[in-house]
């Protein structure tokens, strides 16, 4: 069995010499734009992969929302399903990181980035083009799981303004969490090792967070924790704009969570991408 390898072509035109900054830029939005297609076009030949990132979160909402829900406890003796919802969006934007770093460390492991050097292309085409990619994954993924919440009994309470708002914090954490991916991808030595990296990462971070459990449940110091966790502020976001229950805290970071949920992110990016980028250009010499 032989995998395919899908390159742009190798006669597309770099810019002349005398073209200014503009003409540059449109040079290099347009191949990220490229490699945007690219790393769709391989999600659609991997039908696989979107069975598995797609039915896990929907197995979180049936697992905990119907077998464990009757049991969890909800401050203000909420829905747990409309409590639940928002930190699987969440949730699901981190076990995405996964795909990010292999498809990352797939074309460094195959010398697809060594191909790229050698074509009049831009050189953050690749990474511009996974983050393009990996968003309008993330938007499709989360789409998904509204639908599948609203068939659970989800439902967002406020007006359909907060709602997209909601949204696109949440898609903000999932861009922060891309250019993790993209780290992680060029640093590993090959793909079979980013799930050894991604779910020992990943795995603290979803239970020491509001995602299941309130934090005003948990023992002081393990709230405390939970409530400066970035996911936990997104989550604390996301609910308070679709108005499901677990709002609140006495902590100033569950009184500040709008705020958090585009700091940390924000954070996360400025930290982030120079690693990456720094790492690429390494890797492009």
């Amino acid at each position: 069995m032989t995998t395919e390898v899908w390159l742009p072509p190798a006669d597309v035109a770099a810019p002349p010499a005398s073209a200014g900054p503009l003409g540059r830029l449109r040079w290099a939005i347009r191949d990220g734009w490229v490699m945007t297609g690219r790393n769709m076009w391989h999600v659609v030949r991997s039908p696989e992969q979107i069975v598995l990132y797609f039915s896990l979160p929907i197995m979180f909402v049936l697992v905990f929302g119907y077998v464990f829900g009757s049991g969890m406890a909800v401050p203000g003796d909420g829905n747990y399903r409309e409590f639940l919802l928002p930190g699987v969006f969440v949730m699901t934007m981190l076990y995405g990181l996964g795909a990010t770093a292999s498809g990352v460390a797939f074309d460094a492991g195959r010398g697809v980035i060594d191909r790229f050097r050698s074509m009049p292309m831009a050189r953050s085409a690749l990474l511009t083009g996974r983050a393009g990619a990996d968003v309008v994954r993330a938007v499709l993924e989360l789409a998904t799981l509204v639908v599948c919440g609203l068939l659970v009994g989800w439902r967002w309470r406020h007006g359909v303004g907060d709602a997209l708002t909601a949204v696109g914090l949440i898609l903000l954490l999932r861009l922060a969490l891309t250019w993790v991916g993209i780290l992680l991808g060029l640093a590993v030595p090959n793909p079979d090792t980013v799930s050894v990296i991604v779910f020992p990462l990943a795995f603290p971070l979803t239970a020491l967070s509001n995602v299941f459990v309130a934090p005003d449940l948990m023992p002081d110091w393990l709230g405390a924790i939970s409530a400066w966790n970035p996911l936990s502020a997104t989550v604390a976001a996301a609910r308070e704009l679709f108005g499901n229950p677990g709002i609140g805290g006495e902590s100033w970071a569950a009184q500040h969570a709008l705020l958090l949920a585009v700091g940390w992110p924000a954070l996360l990016i400025a930290l982030v991408a120079p690693l990456a980028v720094r790492r690429y250009q390494r890797l492009s010499r």
